[in-house]
This record gives C-alpha cells, structure tokens and sequence, in this order.
C-alpha cells in the first residue's frame, strides 16, 4: 500500500493541531474600540468564542499604545478590559482575561515604560513593536532602557519587519542580548507575506522563538488561525521546549 501511495502521490492526512497545547495566547487586539482590533463588544465576544473554539483557556489581549495614532493609556485599556471581562462572565465562558500593551518603539516609549503603571504580562515581559519600514535608530538604546527597569523585552512579530531580512544573524544577536522574540502564528500560513512565513519558520528551526501570539484583530485572522492548525511548523512550534506560553 506504502508503495501504491508512493506512485500515485497520495498523502497522509495532516493531523489538525489543538492551540489548547499552546494554552495562553500572548498577543491580540480584542478590547473594543480603541484601536484596529476589535470595534465592538459584540466583535470581541465573537473572537473570543473562536479562540475559546480553538483550545485557547487564557488570553492576554494587548491594545496598540501609539504617541500620534492609537493613543491609549493603561487606564482606559483597564476600563476597557473590565467590559471584556464582564461580557465573557455573562456568557458562561471558560476564559481568563487579562490586558498588557503593545507599545510602539516611537519619541514618547521611553517616558511611557518608566512609568509606574507600564502594562506588562507574565512577571514583567514588555511587549514592543516597530516601524515595519525602517529599523528604528534607538532600538538598542530602548532594549537596554527596558532591561535596565528590571523588564523583560518582547519583540512583537520581528518576522514582519523587513529590514532584518538581508541579515538574518540579527535575530540571533538580539536574542543573545536576552530580548524576547514573539512570532504571529499566522505567520506560518503566509498570511502577511511569503518573506514573513519563510523568516518565522527559519526561527523555529534555528530555536529563536519564545512566544507565539495570534495577534487577533479580526474574524479574518480567526479564519488563518483555523487554517494553521495543519501547518507542520505549528507542530514545531508547540512541542518546542522554549515556548513561554504555556507559562504565563
């Protein structure tokens, strides 16, 4: 049969990967109406439902904190977060909330992550995101910053930040450094770019990644997230010694 199968290229069926293995998504916009993410309750709660659907137990949704854009404060992403909160008590949902941020690495970022009441995940870890144009020219200085307050630095999806991609040992210089790397899970199916899906995979097989995250904003990335779950690389990924999700 193995040999029939051979010639005629049939395939094994993909085995379907349960996120409740990876147990705590890190990353996602599901506070409605204060950023790209989710624009109403109703929006969140069906997001919600569907990363419950899909294994998830815990999430730790993280709005956007732009100086000139998405201008939101840990008080108003903690208002927001008591309504998500609220929402999912009333509809009987087995699912632990909590909200950190994901700060954008601009004039303001340095002021923001000395402040007392800076939103963190998991005993300290920061996460920060970048321009996806150009590396920031103070990225070192704000990786020592946030190390230097006793933080734990989480970059968000670097995979989707093309100016590492002529030079793919800088990964491995900023984990030496002991920053944190975060790739987006759907990054594995190629939702963002080929590049992106060829970068996140070459981290997995180098043992670069720490953290996976949806960064959920949408039901269209529910939709991706479904269809990763056969992706080989989340298998990897999941069964990988160093995923801290499962931590949190």
């Amino acid at each position: 049969m193995g040999l029939f199968n051979n010639i005629f290229g049939k395939k094994e069926p993909q085995t379907s990967i349960d996120y409740s293995e990876v147990i705590t998504d890190m990353h996602s916009h599901l506070i409605p109406g204060i950023d790209d993410g989710a624009q109403t309750i109703e929006d969140s709660i069906k997001l919600i439902k569907e990363l419950h659907g899909m294994g998830f137990r815990k999430l730790i949704t993280t709005p956007h904190i732009m100086s000139d854009y998405y201008k939101n404060t840990p008080q108003n992403i903690n208002e927001g977060l008591a309504q998500v909160r609220e929402a999912v008590k009333n509809e009987g949902l087995d699912m632990e909330i909590n909200a950190a941020a994901e700060y954008y690495l601009d004039e303001q970022f340095m002021a923001k992550i000395k402040s007392p009441d800076v939103l963190t995940f998991g005993g300290k870890y920061l996460l920060f995101e970048t321009s996806y144009i150009n590396k920031p020219e103070n990225l070192n200085g704000a990786i020592f910053a946030i190390q230097s307050l006793g933080l734990k630095a989480v970059m968000a999806h670097p995979e989707r930040y093309p100016y590492f991609y002529e030079d793919f040992d800088e990964y491995k210089k900023l984990h030496d450094r002991g920053v944190y790397l975060q790739i987006n899970t759907n990054s594995l199916t190629g939702y963002y770019s080929p590049a992106a899906r060829m970068i996140a995979m070459k981290m997995i097989d180098q043992n670069l990644v720490d953290f996976i995250g949806t960064d959920c904003h949408h039901l269209r990335h529910i939709e991706s997230l479904k269809n990763c779950q056969r992706e080989k690389y989340l298998k990897k990924i999941v069964t990988y010694d160093r995923l801290q999700n499962k931590y949190l």
